[in-house]
């Protein structure tokens, strides 16, 4: 349940703080006082769409904080669990809005998006506005208030989601359909460019061997003279080598180190530099063993080079990529081989797919048709004791085609008065049966909805005297099994709370403020009387203020 709201800064309201209890809390004030505003700040914490006109006039930022006692609400402890967002048996909701419209949303501390605030907002509170009723001209809204109803949303959200499987799988299967009509053209065309591939046989790195090996017979001969000059120089030459003259050295140095030993390491290093060049002229007699002319065989390298040049921009690729488009093409020549297999695994996969959905939605359907007779006479019970005791509804279910809603359509049917037939809702009735219908609807799935907290905004539009009486009792009803907040205009609904909040403006020079404060026995009286109406609060008035509270207390 909700425990207690903070709101900072958020259009009329500076600073406000309230601590909800258990049972039904009514709200009430003169027009215009800012009542909603308790129901815009609460919901803008369960995820509603931020705007930059929220932030209160000369600040950069509306914050609104809601937190809610969890311990009884197993759904909510999962989804936050899952998340690793539990703290104890508390649940944090805090979202701010900047004054440029950025606003950011947490949960218990934690930075979360949007989309899951809505998630846990839908384990936390259920909202009734009063402009509700306009919902009820659409059969989708019908349908939702019966899934409701009959706690099947979850199994609705079901066949949602197996409806998506099933025509992914479909999809799939008739993609590959078609792919197999085109088959024949595209397996010749896919033989020819194989045998092309194939033919050219290039292997995984050939290309940069090949395109090394031609720049070096290409460069064959420049190759071959500088390194029989360098070999020449360094140990071949007949006019004193690089070794020659390196042995003459060490030869001097050996000799010279017997007188002075600080010559060692000068003797050592040319000895080794002398040792160095002999290798190097080994490694160029290697060189040059293995460095011929060969123009057949740089004929043969430039052959291939050019083949794979011309395959590669004939297929539009790099000619590095000639390997692994040869493979790819292979793989699909084997796919487009194996297509009968193919094809029936797929089958298969949308045969399984579309029997998960008929037997969800299937299931669906019972629960649906289960709750939908007990939905009827609950609200026919409830439109008789809110003064239509001529009226009809029934909750028809029509079969259609399997879709993402399921296996039929749900419509209420009405009729206002007798000897009329049943129509449906939206054409029959009028805006004030419309808003008891819905009211009605309201109260009934309320109860069987597993959230611990339900507001009403204003629900009781349209109704008044003895209805508005009986709108507060099923309210007060309600709240002996949840906690309730309700905005209202009628005394006989705010005589039902088992607490009472007053909403004021205060209004100064160039500044607007909106107060809520709770009110006790007395002041609860001043505030009925007011509602009753009239010019002048007069002791009758209180005295029929009192005694609306007096036999809601009783019953």
């Amino acid at each position: 349940m909700l425990t207690h709201l903070s709101v900072r800064h958020f259009a009329t309201v500076d600073q406000l703080e309230l601590e909800p209890e258990n049972g039904l809390t009514v709200i009430s004030g003169e027009t215009g006082a800012g009542k909603s505003v308790i129901i815009d700040a609460l919901g803008l914490t369960l995820g509603d769409r931020a705007d930059s006109d929220l932030v209160r006039h000369g600040q950069d930022r509306a914050e609104v904080l809601a937190t809610f006692d969890v311990g009884a609400n197993p759904a909510a402890r999962q989804w936050l669990a899952e998340r690793e967002l539990d703290d104890d048996n508390q649940c944090l909701l805090r979202r701010t809005v900047r004054a440029d419209g950025r606003s950011r949303a947490y949960v218990n501390g934690t930075p979360t998006p949007l989309a899951e605030v809505r998630e846990l907002g839908e384990r936390l509170i259920s909202i009734h506005s009063q402009h509700e009723h306009q919902a009820l001209l659409k059969k989708d809204a019908h349908r939702q208030l019966l899934d409701n109803f009959a706690e099947a949303r979850e199994l609705a959200q079901t066949v949602r989601e197996h409806w998506r499987g099933w025509q992914k799988a479909r999809r799939a299967h008739d993609d590959a359909l078609n792919q197999a009509r085109e088959q024949t053209e595209r397996e010749e065309l896919l033989r020819f460019q194989l045998e092309e591939l194939d033919a050219l046989a290039l292997q995984d790195g050939e290309l940069e061997k090949l395109e090394q090996e031609q720049q070096r017979l290409g460069n064959a001969e420049s190759l071959i003279r500088v390194c029989q000059q360098s070999l020449n120089a360094l140990y071949e030459g007949d006019d004193g080598t690089c070794n020659d003259h390196l042995s003459q050295v060490s030869h001097w140095l050996d000799d010279a180190r017997n007188q002075d030993e600080g010559l060692a390491t000068i003797a050592d290093t040319v000895e080794s530099a002398r040792l160095q060049v002999e290798a190097a002229a080994d490694d160029l007699r290697h060189y040059l063993e293995k460095l011929d002319l060969d123009p057949e065989r740089l004929s043969q390298v430039e052959e291939r080079l050019s083949q794979s040049y011309t395959l590669a921009r004939k297929y539009r690729i790099r000619p590095e990529e000639l390997v692994e488009h040869h493979q790819s093409l292979s793989q699909e020549a084997d796919t487009l081989s194996n297509m009968d297999a193919h094809l029936q695994a797929l089958a298969e996969q949308e045969s399984a797919a579309e029997q998960q959905y008929q037997d969800s939605a299937r299931q669906l359907s019972k629960a649906r048709r289960s709750a939908a007779q007990s939905l009827t006479q609950q609200v026919q019970k409830q439109l008789t004791a809110l003064g239509m005791k001529a009226a009809q509804l029934e909750t028809r279910l029509d079969e259609c085609a399997p879709g993402a809603d399921g296996l039929e359509e749900v419509e209420f049917l009405f009729s206002a008065n007798p000897g009329q037939p049943l129509k449906p809702l939206g054409k029959v009735a009028s805006g004030g049966e419309l808003s008891r219908v819905s009211l009605a609807i309201q109260v009934i799935c309320a109860r069987n909805l597993t959230v611990p907290s339900l507001v009403f905004d204003e629900v009781d539009v349209g109704v008044g005297g003895g209805v508005a009486e009986i709108v507060g009792r099923l309210l007060r009803e309600l709240g002996d099994h949840a906690q309730v907040l309700c905005i209202t205009h009628q005394p006989q609904v705010a005589s039902q709370g088992h607490q009472h909040w007053q909403v004021h403006k205060i209004q100064g020079d160039d500044t607007t403020h909106t107060r809520i404060h709770g009110l006790d026995e007395n002041a609860r009286v001043e505030e009925l009387a007011r509602m009753l109406g009239g010019v002048e609060i007069t002791d009758s008035t209180r005295n029929h203020a009192r005694e609306m509270l007096s036999k809601a207390q009783v019953a």
